[in-house]
């Protein structure tokens, strides 16, 4: 009996033990920003971006890559689509934050960085991932080194895909820029969504003032994009043929106070002006450089943009009735198969690759403007909106609701082992 006392003790403290490792998740928002996260989720997102891509065969890309932001949403997507549909060993530079505690589990891009590269690696890829602030030198600096001594040599393309609250002056650290999401010469009010409350609201967001928006333009700009390009092609890690593309927004007429014609907008102008500094850069390795608009989608940039998610629920509900809505995936998957590498280029008047054509789709406008003007908070969240989808894609963002991962805990010994 005292035997079968000490086995049942026993079982019990390794029972209490494995309880111990497990950590309870659950979906935290505050505002329209999450709080938690779900590695496991996260996972399995990436394992679904990466079964898209291969179900659309392969193509002749990139076999070089760097993104610049590749962590998450659109830099994510671009770097699945060059490992899983051509075959690319790639680089990865974002800003994350790992692990602090069973509380704090790290940013989603921290999960999406460890397990891209455990697939990529498994597909004998290679996969560097590089933790730090893309805009400052020394992070430049380890990247061309790694390039240089461990990656080949060269690279075939970049893609810049940053989206960043502030950035120090490289030449003056005592200066920092911080970007602002506001109108230019006017205040403007309309409908935003909080996703915590579920609740649609009236808001007002005031005019920037011309510091703001030049400090916008430093953030979200192109000048440290040219930079990376610059001091790349003078180390001569720039392959022939060498591609670079920064991604841009303009999106609709009815969103053009806030976006188009604001600080983000001039920020975006300013990046067509500095992709014309770097075509004349690359113009003698054959090179190309381009700014891509893209369409809407969520992201956790998309979600704080003022007003801009009421023009998305009612987008996404009319892409989705004729069938043109995109997740991030999609559409940069869509980007380099077709234009970027592919025989179905769409290019602007002003060279901008186009592939958000199927959202400036004039009845598709005229459709969403229409739906626009019927949303009000009692009917905002319901079949008449696409809120439902722009809800569960920005949770899926940081790993929750994502087809094929219904888990409620993770196993804290095993994450915290997990190296980016």
């Amino acid at each position: 009996m005292e035997l079968l006392n000490e086995r049942l003790k026993k079982i019990e403290k390794e029972v209490f033990i494995m309880a111990e490792k497990m950590v309870k998740i659950s979906e935290k928002l505050k505002g329209n920003v999450a709080r938690s996260v779900n590695p496991y989720g996260c996972k399995q997102e990436v394992l679904n971006q990466i079964d898209y891509v291969k179900k659309q065969g392969h193509y002749n890309g990139a076999k070089k890559a760097l993104i610049i932001g590749g962590s998450s949403s659109y830099g994510l997507a671009s770097r699945v689509t060059q490992a899983f549909g051509s075959g690319a060993d790639t680089i990865c530079v974002a800003y994350e934050r790992p692990v602090k505690d069973e509380t704090m589990l790290g940013t989603a891009g921290w999960w999406n960085n460890i397990y891209f590269k455990q697939e990529a690696e498994k597909a004998g890829l290679i996969a560097k991932n590089f933790n730090g602030d893309a805009f400052t030198k020394e992070i430049k600096q380890q990247v061309l080194d790694y390039i240089k001594d461990e990656f080949g040599g060269q690279i075939d393309l970049l893609v810049y895909s940053v989206a960043a609250p502030k950035r120090v002056n490289p030449e003056n650290p005592d200066e920092v820029w911080r970007s602002q999401m506001k109108p230019v010469g006017k205040s403007v009010t309309g409908y935003n969504v909080n996703l915590e409350k579920n609740e649609l609201f009236e808001q007002t967001v005031e005019s920037a003032t011309k510091e703001e928006t030049d400090a916008t333009v430093h953030v979200m700009g192109g000048e440290d994009w040219e930079l990376w390009v610059s001091m790349l092609k003078e180390a001569g890690v720039l392959a022939e043929g060498f591609k670079t593309i920064l991604y841009s927004y303009i999106g609709s007429p009815v969103t053009y106070d806030f976006y188009h014609e604001g600080t983000l907008g001039k920020a975006k102008d300013a990046a067509e002006e500095s992709s014309h500094k770097i075509q004349k850069n690359i113009d003698d390795l054959n090179g190309k450089a381009w700014i891509s608009v893209s369409k809407a989608v969520t992201t956790k940039a998309s979600v704080v943009i003022p007003i801009f998610p009421v023009y998305c629920i009612a987008l996404y509900k009319i892409m989705q009735e004729k069938g043109t809505h995109e997740t991030p995936i999609m559409h940069k998957d869509r980007l380099f198969r077709d234009m970027v590498y592919g025989n179905k280029p769409e290019i602007d008047d002003r060279g901008r690759l186009r592939p958000d054509a199927w959202e400036q789709d004039e009845d598709t406008q005229k459709k969403t403007v229409a739906l626009m003007k019927q949303i009000t908070p009692e009917n905002f969240n319901s079949d008449l909106t696409g809120y439902a989808t722009f809800r569960k894609e920005f949770m899926q963002l940081n790993g929750f609701e994502v087809d094929g991962a219904d888990n409620d805990t993770v196993d804290y010994d095993e994450i915290t082992k997990l190296e980016p």
